[in-house]
């Protein structure tokens, strides 16, 4: 086990270099310049002043210097450099964003297991019966609608109709928690149940697949209850590719509290991204896209030494 992580951790590391080297190529190829937005808002336009607004925020060097610079002061100090606008540390602006986006995601994929889950159990149990058809009625209309769309109705039809609309000042937890986890419950909500529809789906087919095993049939011939059955023989086999389907949802998870940070004016690392796309603020797009890509890698890495937790005939070598 310990080795295999060692291995495992090792083998992030190129995966990370290539991912970095690709965020910030990919970021300066947008349509748009952050010094012809400067020079626009400062209202100047000689070219001696984009010389020196080039020169002074690092943006005269070659692409391949610019990123060994960057790539190099994260190695060596942990600095990501700082806002081109602001000039204040990007890590500070992480730092500070990180901890409500990942409270969002967690209260997201909470609520998409809670009500994946249960249900896909359900309408694997009940097959062809009503309870099935309604589990997946419910979760072919999530696939169906789109996040943004409701999340967008959530925030404009009750304020149009009864005057009620969510809070726009965030509440940290600090502050309040209560109010703070109701103020995140309508977005994690709306998130949760897109996400919760196809692994609904792969739960109910795993569990029709393991249901039909000779070893369910021996366990109910030696008259265990059927409860025991599903959660001590059926439902830890069917939960494998569930789980795995879980971590290849954490980029579409991420993707999601993105929008919703926007729609709900929540202060996330989503609406941060957003912001520093628009200014074309290359330190801050590049740190977000690296910070989550770690993120991603370590959740994968969490769902694949997880397996040895459902099923014990794994070993890791």
């Amino acid at each position: 086990m310990g080795a295999y992580l060692v291995r495992r951790l090792v083998a992030l590391v190129p995966t990370l270099f290539f991912a970095s080297l690709i965020v910030f190529s990919t970021v300066r190829l947008l349509p748009g310049d952050v010094i012809d937005q400067m020079i626009a808002q400062n209202d100047i336009g000689s070219k001696a002043s984009r010389q020196a607004l080039e020169a002074a925020l690092g943006l005269d060097q070659p692409m391949l210097t610019q990123y060994f610079r960057w790539i190099g002061a994260i190695l060596l100090h942990g600095d990501f450099g700082n806002s081109l606008w602001q000039q204040s540390p990007v890590l500070d602006e992480l730092l500070a964003r990180m901890p409500v986006t990942f409270e969002l995601g967690a209260m997201a994929l909470v609520v998409a297991l809670v009500v994946a889950i249960p249900i896909g159990i359900i309408s694997a149990m009940k097959q062809d019966g009503w309870a099935d058809y309604i589990g997946r009625s419910f979760s072919i209309l999530m696939l169906s609608v789109p996040g943004f769309w409701m999340g967008t109705v959530v925030m404009v039809f009750p304020a149009i109709w009864w005057g009620i609309s969510p809070e726009v000042r965030y509440i940290s937890f600090r502050e309040d928690p209560l109010g703070n986890l109701w103020q995140l419950a309508v977005p994690a909500v709306i998130l949760g149940t897109a996400l919760s529809a196809i692994t609904m789906r792969m739960t109910r087919t795993m569990m029709l697949e393991v249901l039909r095993q000779d070893y369910i049939r021996t366990a109910r011939a030696k008259g265990q209850t059927e409860r025991g059955v599903i959660i001590r023989h059926a439902l830890r086999n069917a939960l494998i590719p569930v789980v795995t389907l879980i971590g290849l949802q954490a980029p579409i998870l991420i993707g999601g509290a993105v929008i919703m940070e926007q729609i709900f004016v929540i202060p996330g690392m989503g609406l941060l991204l957003l912001e520093a796309v628009g200014r074309r603020d290359y330190p801050v797009i590049t740190g977000v896209f690296l910070l989550v890509g770690v993120v991603v890698m370590l959740i994968n890495l969490i769902v694949d030494l997880s397996y040895g937790l459902l099923d014990p005939k794994v070993r890791y070598r």
